[in-house]
């Protein structure tokens, strides 16, 4: 199923105004359910090679691999392959688990943005592009958060692939009617939903999971898009680290291996697989930065599988 937005106003008669309050009450009751269930740490592994031999596919599976309640943030700076990533997510974990529920959430987005990604990904399309006001935006985040927690608390796994936290908090942030006026014009109450949103991402004990994969924007050169950007620093258990010296160098995936990584990533990967990412990161190590990326993508290049490159590089390549 595709939502093909944009996110209309409805008309708010009398029979309009009874059906958004029963709305709201079944909304809360999910939330309620959802967050009634003990989340866990990730462990069950969302295995992206499965699905798709792309380059920055295999490098997240060694590097920054993604379990099911997954909290990830993806770190970009302008003009380095954002857009294309995130279509090869959604392509990736439909093709790999197809019990998995994946929704892509494009809030403020270019519209020709949108119908690319509607055409190319093989997901539950939810946008509201930036012809539209702020409402249709907020809208249309708050209908992706209650039918992802409604889900997730039935015992589903869903995944949501958002582009991007800084744009949902500007808009949350145009919204915003607190008492204050923080660094860099952010509302003292505009982070509070999107907290909220991103934070919801966990597996639950009882079954089901929430995954969120979330572009965060960084390097834009406004004030407001790096406050937003620390107020979500150290949120997620997962990072991926987009690298623009290696996007202007040409080399992709333009991916900082450095500082890309996974919290407790033990959990969800084999022993033996462990192991052989230990020895790669220890080795990327020694190098610079930008050789490291080069290296990485050198690998990937020579063995057409990740397990191919780990037996090399446990036998010294």
């Amino acid at each position: 199923m595709r939502h093909r937005g944009p996110y209309r106003r409805f008309r708010q008669g009398p029979r309009q105004e009874q059906q958004h309050a029963q709305q709201q009450h079944r909304r809360s009751d999910a939330e309620r359910i959802f967050q009634d269930k003990t989340p866990l740490t990730p462990f069950e592994w969302i295995r992206f090679e499965n699905g798709s031999k792309e380059p920055a596919m295999r490098v997240v599976d060694l590097l920054s691999p993604v379990g099911k309640g997954q909290r990830g943030l993806i770190v970009s700076p302008p003009k380095v392959g954002k857009t294309t990533i995130l279509k090869q997510f959604c392509l990736a974990a439909a093709a790999t688990d197809p019990n998995l529920k994946v929704y892509c959430m494009l809030v403020d987005e270019r519209p020709e943005e949108v119908t690319d990604f509607r055409r190319s990904v093989k997901a539950e399309i939810f946008a509201s592009s930036n012809d539209r006001p702020f409402e249709e935006h907020i809208r249309m985040g708050q209908t992706v958060y209650q039918k992802a927690l409604t889900e997730a608390g039935s015992g589903k796994d869903v995944l949501i692939v958002l582009d991007s936290l800084t744009r949902l908090a500007r808009v949350h942030n145009t919204a915003s009617k607190g008492d204050r006026t923080m660094t860099g014009g952010l509302d003292s109450r505009a982070m509070e939903w999107p907290r909220k949103f991103f934070g919801a991402a966990r597996k639950l004990e009882e079954g089901g999971s929430l995954t969120i994969l979330a572009t965060i924007l960084v390097d834009t050169g406004s004030r407001m898009d790096e406050v937003i950007f620390q107020e979500f620093k150290g949120t997620g258990n997962m990072e991926l680290v987009l690298f623009r010296p290696a996007a202007e160098a040409r080399l992709f995936p333009a991916i900082h291996v450095k500082n890309t990584g996974t919290r407790r990533e033990e959990l969800l990967l084999p022993e033996p697989v462990l192991q052989g990412v230990y020895k790669l990161r220890r080795s990327l190590s020694s190098m610079g930065d930008l050789e490291a990326t080069k290296t990485m993508i050198e690998l990937i290049r020579k063995y057409p599988t990740n397990e191919g490159l780990l037996a090399a590089v446990q036998g010294g390549m």
